[in-house]
């Protein structure tokens, strides 16, 4: 298979990652409607995101390893098929138990089947370029609230949300299953000549010193606090602007400008980072998320919303895609699932707290002034810890 497939393999985890965060993520465009039509609480129902974000941190650790051992294509293919399952089910519930245990447990599970595989098959087919093709795949999620979310919003009004869901959910079949079969692995040359050059990492080596490794441990934190800090915004600034007065479809499309500056600053950071080098970009990037939460304390008008969406949407967005080519340059590609799929799960118990948190705040004091202010907070946390990474060389660990 000639190298010319690898930018087939970065087109598909792309659509992989629109499809299977941007499924994820539209709970937020969901979440008045269902709250309408059930009588659901706003944390009730966020709360299911946050059990969504726990239940992909710890399957994207499990397909990561799978996915070390017995291919991408196998993985992603179950995903395809639970996400579809899950979105149907969950448009079926009938109490906020069912709905939260369903939407949070099966969806989460089916779209971390995505993003720690697929990042892992796009390293390995690439020796240069390596942060913009990861950059890609990640845009996908970018692409996700400019098509997912409009999508969902549109059936929501035409139809009510529960058809809505059921249809996402069948267009999830519809998309990733043929996709997954299209999922190869990367030439063994290539991911052979990656590895040696990446750390020397051979099959035999470690996982446990990877993870105890201080590359790890400053990556993971700084993961976990990037996306401690931006979950809640994220989730819950359709309904933000939604209490400062915009209207439903008009706070969807703030929505969808984040989606649409995330992927221009995905596009973006990567080639930055191929330039400059990853660590620098990245506390840059974190830095501009931080200060663009904290600047929503003092935004209630359409225009105003749009402008910051770009700054806010291209910060978080650029940042998301470098995370995967540290642990590239760090361990090497023979470990690179599991290793990824580690530090999802860190970034994963981050993403778990905006939501509840976000609901629980909106519930205590009928606004979200404290949300941005923690968000805020937490931001410039993950770039005091970016500052600590150590040297961006290769670690040598010992065999197991």
């Amino acid at each position: 298979m000639t190298l010319s497939y690898r930018w087939t393999i970065v087109a598909l985890g792309a659509l992989m990652s629109c499809v299977g965060v941007g499924t994820m993520f539209s709970l937020a465009v969901f979440l008045n409607p269902i709250t309408a039509d059930t009588g659901w609480s706003h944390a009730g129902i966020s709360s299911a995101m946050t059990l969504n974000f726990l239940v992909m941190g710890l399957g994207g650790f499990g397909w990561g390893a799978a996915s070390d051992r017995w291919g991408t294509r196998i993985v992603v293919l179950a995903g395809a098929l639970l996400l579809g399952l899950a979105l149907v089910l969950a448009s079926q519930a009938q109490s906020l138990l069912a709905f939260q245990l369903i939407y949070g447990m099966l969806v989460g599970l089916a779209a971390s089947a995505f993003f720690a595989p697929m990042i892992a098959t796009v390293t390995g087919w690439f020796d240069s370029h390596r942060s913009l093709a990861v950059s890609l795949v990640s845009a996908g999620m970018g692409v996700a609230p400019l098509t997912i979310s409009p999508l969902a919003r549109w059936l929501i009004s035409a139809h009510g949300w529960r058809p809505a869901m059921l249809a996402i959910g069948i267009l999830a079949w519809i998309l990733l299953i043929p996709a997954a079969l299209l999922v190869r692995r990367p030439p063994a040359a290539a991911s052979d000549g990656t590895v040696a050059e990446a750390g020397r990492a051979t099959p035999g080596i470690s996982v446990a010193d990877a993870l105890r490794s201080p590359q790890f441990l400053v990556l993971g934190l700084t993961f976990f606090a990037c996306c401690a800090a931006h979950s809640g915004p994220i989730f819950h600034m359709v309904s933000y602007a939604m209490v400062c007065g915009v209207a439903p479809m008009a706070a969807v499309s703030i929505y969808s400008v984040e989606g649409l500056a995330g992927l221009g600053g995905r596009l973006l950071l990567g080639v930055l980072a191929d330039r400059y080098g990853v660590k620098p970009v990245l506390a840059a990037g974190l830095l501009a998320q931080a200060l663009a939460i904290g600047t929503y304390l003092f935004v209630d008008r359409l225009g105003e919303f749009y402008a910051l969406a770009i700054v806010f949407g291209g910060a978080y967005g650029g940042v998301m895609p470098l995370y995967a080519t540290l642990a590239r340059e760090y361990f090497g590609q023979a470990i690179m699932g599991t290793v990824l799929g580690a530090a999802t799960l860190l970034s994963s118990l981050g993403m778990a707290l905006g939501p509840l948190a976000g609901g629980w705040v909106f519930d205590s004091f009928k606004g979200y002034a404290w949300l941005f202010v923690g968000s805020c907070a937490v931001g410039l946390g993950a770039v005091a810890i970016s500052l600590a990474f150590p040297p961006a060389r290769p670690i040598r660990l010992q065999p197991a």
